[in-house]
């Protein structure tokens, strides 16, 4: 037999060529980015969303076509998982409700009764957007409710009955939200100075021998004055004239 030849057979004309050797494939084209249906919503995403929305926006920017807009999603979408703006609301405030840090207050009634009213002042006024939700006074919150245990009970520690601490509780409560509404409006009004009511313009006019005297010996200083944060001094001065006072010994 002849020695094989390290040359190939020759191909016979027409035949398919082996793929012994196959060319070297091009490379695959980078993958696309999907596209398709939007991340998964869920109650703890909605209330993030909506969370940043207000804090951003203020709570008149609210609603489930605009929470549903920034989420990516429909408003049909969103009610499977809470059932109105006020489910959404009170969800919102449970949450930041939840986040207050368990506190140790005084063993004295009208110490601790000073402290719970000021703290409470303090943490609605870095969320100035719940005191605006709050002061329909529609929602309640329930983690928000043992406050308003300590608050009541420390009146009642102080002399109060059961009744009287109720009206400890709203007079302070009242005036905690009076006075966050009036700061979130002035701030407001400082960043619209197109105002139609202008009270600087209206106060400069003001003399001292004129009919307001002890207005205008302060008038130059107003804003200064009426931005003071005076709201430990306010409470401690509606405590005192609300709870009976000390018993002398």
């Amino acid at each position: 037999m002849p020695e094989d030849s390290e040359d190939p057979a020759p191909k016979a004309e027409g035949s398919v060529p082996r793929a012994e050797d196959p060319a070297p494939k091009a490379e695959d084209p980078a993958p696309k980015a999907k596209v398709g249906r939007p991340a998964r919503l869920s109650r703890e995403s909605i209330v993030t969303a909506a969370d940043r929305l207000l804090r951003t926006a203020g709570p008149e920017s609210l609603s489930m076509r605009r929470l549903a807009k920034e989420l990516g999603s429909t408003p049909m979408a969103l009610y499977h998982h809470v059932r109105d703006k006020d489910e959404l609301l009170l969800l919102l405030m449970e949450a930041h409700a939840e986040q207050i840090p368990p506190l140790e207050f005084s063993d004295d009634p009208r110490q601790r009764l000073l402290e719970v009213a000021c703290m409470l002042y303090e943490q609605l006024a870095a969320r100035p957007w719940i005191v605006e939700v709050l002061a329909g006074d529609a929602l309640i919150v329930p983690s928000a409710m043992p406050l308003v245990e300590t608050i009541m009970a420390a009146a009642v520690d102080c002399g109060a009955t059961p009744e009287q601490s109720v009206d400890v509780y709203r007079t302070l409560w009242y005036y905690i939200v009076g006075a966050l509404i009036l700061r979130t409006s002035r701030e407001r009004r400082k960043s619209r100075p197109d105002s139609p009511f202008d009270r600087d313009e209206a106060l400069t006019h003001l003399t001292a021998d004129g009919d307001l005297p002890t207005l205008a010996a302060v008038a130059d200083r107003w804003d200064e004055l009426t931005a003071r944060d005076t709201h430990r001094a306010g409470i401690t001065a509606l405590v005192n004239g609300l709870l009976p006072p000390k018993s002398v010994r």
